[in-house]
């Protein structure tokens, strides 16, 4: 088949690792896959040299394929989006991220793409918006969901969700779980403390850790809440932020004025295939986030078979799974988030006994090899379908 993938940004992110692997898998398969994408900017890092090493994936970016709202722009990115389709003539078209769905789509669809496929990664509405942004962003995908043949969702929570808002048909829907390169988690042959001593960690620190970027929602606030009464009594209590964002020197100027700079970590972006190693020097990975599709990073700390502690909303209970796998906090509740950590600090029995049943959860769906599979079986499904709707 051939294969073009529309993202709006190659930043660090989990929507972008599981868009890179899905075209890297489709490219190894013996398709042929191009990836396009808008300008990468910020302080986010760029995933594009993971692309280009691959060498079986045709990476083009678009300049006018941007994530603010902007009217000329993105009348000049839908153009070229059907001039693409228009040279490459593929079979499918699959879009990721809200702006890159809405413009990729309409392209495709105008274009006759025998198979439009959508992601839904996380939705772009969340409680913590204006009604008045969350009426356009709904519109806009209902309207979206019009011109797309299936759309998939990385967790059973987005599709219940996007069907509560009106957001396309139920049997447009398939779950398919957000893949990555699961070995690196499962291995268990470098010890926590040599992991700590390799990353200049303290040894004898407990370590609630974050992969995250330092950004609204993610609940950094919420760590320093819950956990620095508690700090600032015990020295041996630490933090360890791994990622970067717009809200880094707020976030790490109020961790200064609390005093607490000698025990908060932040090593900033790190590539992604050294996240293994910075999930291995940690006690407990923690997810306080507010809106998420299906966050990876609870999936990463399952897989490496640490206790997890996440915020009860989205896809986190799919696999955070209370008192089984993982332990869930209301989200805003402070005291319920010290109160989950200091128990696995407390009782390494149950932290053992969390992530075991973790790993054993996750480490067969979230494989990138089950996911690259389940995307085919997708297309193939729309694409031998004796009269695709239109």
């Amino acid at each position: 088949m051939k294969i073009m993938h529309v993202s709006t940004r190659l930043i660090l992110g989990g929507s972008q690792e599981n868009t890179i692997l899905s075209c890297a898998g489709q490219a190894d398969d013996g398709h042929e896959v191009l990836l396009v994408f808008g300008p990468i900017e910020g302080p986010e890092g760029t995933m594009l040299p993971a692309v280009e090493a691959h060498g079986g994936i045709v990476p083009v970016e678009t300049p006018d394929l941007v994530r603010e709202i902007s009217p000329r722009r993105d009348w000049r990115c839908l153009r070229n989006l059907q001039r693409l389709v228009r040279e490459h003539q593929p079979d499918v078209v699959h879009t990721h991220s809200s702006k890159a769905g809405i413009l990729g789509r309409e392209a495709a669809w105008r274009e006759s793409v025998p198979a439009v496929v959508h992601t839904i990664h996380g939705l772009p509405f969340h409680p913590y918006l204006a009604k008045s942004k969350n009426a356009v962003y709904i519109a806009a995908e209902r309207w979206s969901a019009r011109r797309c043949h299936a759309i998939v969702t990385v967790a059973d929570a987005m599709r219940d969700q996007a069907l509560a808002a009106g957001i396309g048909r139920s049997e447009q829907y398939r779950t398919v779980r957000s893949g990555m390169v699961v070995e690196p988690y499962l291995d268990d042959s470098i010890s926590m403390l040599e992991t700590r001593r390799n990353l200049g960690l303290p040894e004898d620190a407990f370590i609630v850790g974050t992969i995250a970027r330092l950004a609204e929602l993610k609940g950094h606030d919420d760590l320093i809440d819950a956990l620095s009464p508690k700090m600032r009594e015990d020295p041996s209590l630490h933090l360890l932020w791994v990622g970067d964002g717009y809200w880094s020197d707020r976030l790490l100027g109020r961790i200064r004025e609390l005093g607490l700079g000698d025990q908060v970590h932040a090593p900033g972006l790190v590539p992604p295939e050294r996240i293994p190693e910075w999930i291995r020097a940690m006690d407990v990975l923690a997810h306080p986030s507010y809106r998420e599709g299906l966050p990876r990073a609870v999936v990463q700390g399952l897989l490496s078979a640490k206790p997890v502690v996440a915020h009860d909303l989205d896809g986190a209970p799919e696999v955070c799974i209370d008192e089984v796998t993982g332990l869930l906090v209301r989200p805003g509740d402070h005291e319920g988030l010290a109160t989950s950590i200091g128990r696995l600090r407390s009782d390494p029995a149950l932290g053992v006994r969390l992530g075991a049943a973790g790993r054993e959860l996750v480490r067969g769906p979230f494989d990138h090899r089950s996911m690259v599979r389940e995307l085919e079986d997708v297309y193939r499904a729309v694409l031998e379908r004796p009269e695709r709707s239109r």
